[in-house]
């Protein structure tokens, strides 16, 4: 009887390629366990703590004149992430229509800190269409309106010395803002807030 035929030498190169393979999976999935361990990553944390409406002026040809001012608070409870805000663009809209678009001032937020923001906007001649003039006239006669605030925002993370490039998208909805703002107190909303 003959001896069985020793086996192909590919079969024992395609077992060297699949354990350095697999070798580098392990690796790679321990280094970023014991990274994110380290780091600890938590989400950003953001509220509106303010909002007033000044110069408010709805013609009959439904354009709107009006100033909106609100204060975010952003809060980084990160105790190895630090945040760059390079650029701030920041939309108020009501019933999902625009009423005023502006950009805020960038700002480096340190970690385990709590910012307090000033966003001013205008709406100039803002052309109100459909119902929402109606709506908004409405509101006027109940005293408060209730208002979304979007910010999108390019930010950079620090990590020890590397940094990372993202985009932060925050939604405050149903922010309700008095039209007279001593005749009221504002109610502080909290905001959802995504990383992209």
């Amino acid at each position: 009887m003959a001896p069985p035929p020793p086996p192909p030498r590919h079969t024992a190169l395609c077992r060297c390629i699949a354990g350095v393979l697999l070798s580098l999976i392990i690796i790679t999935g321990l280094t970023v366990l014991i990274i994110w361990l380290a780091v600890q990553p938590r989400k950003l944390k953001y509220s509106i703590e303010h909002g007033s409406i000044g110069g408010y002026s709805l013609a009959k040809d439904d354009h709107l004149n009006a100033s909106f001012h609100f204060v975010l608070r952003a809060d980084n409870p990160n105790r190895r992430i630090s945040v760059y805000y390079d650029r701030i663009d920041v939309t108020v809209s009501y019933e999902d229509q625009k009423l005023s678009v502006n950009n805020v001032h960038p700002f480096y937020q340190r970690r385990r800190n709590v910012t307090h923001l000033d966003m001013d906007l205008v709406a100039k001649n803002a052309v109100l269409f459909g119902a929402v003039a109606r709506d908004l006239k409405m509101e006027r006669g109940s005293g408060d309106v209730d208002l979304d605030v979007r910010i999108r925002a390019a930010i950079r993370m620090k990590i020890g010395v590397f940094k990372i490039r993202r985009t932060l998208k925050v939604l405050c909805e149903q922010v309700t803002v008095p039209f007279n703002s001593s005749s009221q107190s504002f109610a502080r909303v909290y905001c959802d807030s995504d990383i992209d």
